[in-house]
């Protein structure tokens, strides 16, 4: 098997277990705030590990800039999905091009152009539709909540984009040491269940640690254009485990919205991978 096949395999099993955390958040019956505390307290030591010798860590302000981004994305995309439908977490949180592209002009003085701005207009129509269900008071904070992921990855990607040969690694593992922290003085309020500890555990070692790594080797021997279009399987399958293994259905005009995004993301995407 070449190289090339091997990196398919693996970029697509990285996005699937991307995907799983949905569900397994759904099944951890804890404070989402302690979930995603000691997840991140877990990926952090898993990471460690497997990139030990080759960790640099400078804490540059865009170092720990690109951590807090990564941060706020872990932290709202677990509080969004206990408080609203997975689906609309995830999708709500692939809105990140959007604010990317408002803000590149400013932060990485990269000129937005009309298709950009065409590109802005289709997703923000696609993310109102989101907001179109009826929602119960905890659902729609859940779904404002989510907004707020899209935007923390929006920072993450532009400070990281903004380090010269940066590596991801070193920022993700801040990000999670922040979020650990963040977390802490929740984990002690009640304690969950056996079977929350084994997803916990899942969600810290393989969802959210070794999974990067899989990723982290995939992307160097994958095209953009093929990154871009396996790492779909994300937001795809994020809301069928969901409602297979939880029973939690997205409302109507959600799957309308999240069809809307994903074809928009997907063809920014594309098109930016073809002008590269």
């Amino acid at each position: 098997m070449s190289d090339k096949t091997k990196a398919i395999i693996l970029m697509a099993t990285t996005a699937l277990i991307w995907s799983s955390g949905g569900l397994a958040i759904k099944l951890v019956d804890w404070n989402p705030m302690a979930i995603t505390g000691f997840r991140s307290g877990l990926a952090a030591l898993t990471l460690v590990l497997l990139f030990r010798d080759k960790l640099t860590f400078r804490f540059s302000p865009i170092q720990i800039a690109a951590a807090a981004g990564y941060a706020g994305l872990l932290i709202t995309n677990v509080v969004a999905t206990k408080w609203t439908t997975s689906a609309n977490a995830i999708l709500l949180a692939y809105t990140a091009p959007v604010y990317v592209a408002l803000l590149a002009p400013w932060l990485l003085k990269e000129k937005t152009r009309r298709s950009d701005w065409m590109f802005i207009g289709v997703t923000v129509g696609g993310m109102v539709l989101f907001f179109l269900d009826r929602l119960s008071p905890t659902g729609l904070l859940g779904n404002i909540v989510a907004v707020g992921t899209g935007f923390s990855y929006a920072i993450f990607t532009l400070c990281m984009r903004a380090q010269k040969d940066a590596s991801p690694v070193e920022s993700v593992i801040l990000g999670h040491i922040i979020t650990c922290v963040c977390g802490l003085p929740f984990m002690f309020e009640t304690m969950p269940s056996a079977e929350s500890w084994a997803g916990l555990i899942y969600l810290g070692i393989l969802q959210q640690g070794v999974s990067l790594a899989l990723y982290t080797w995939a992307i160097k021997r994958l095209r953009a254009l093929e990154a871009i279009l396996i790492m779909m399987l994300e937001p795809i399958f994020n809301p069928i485990w969901v409602a297979l293994g939880y029973g939690e259905l997205p409302g109507f005009w959600a799957i309308v919205g999240g069809i809307v995004v994903i074809i928009s993301v997907t063809l920014r995407g594309i098109r930016s991978a073809l002008a590269r």
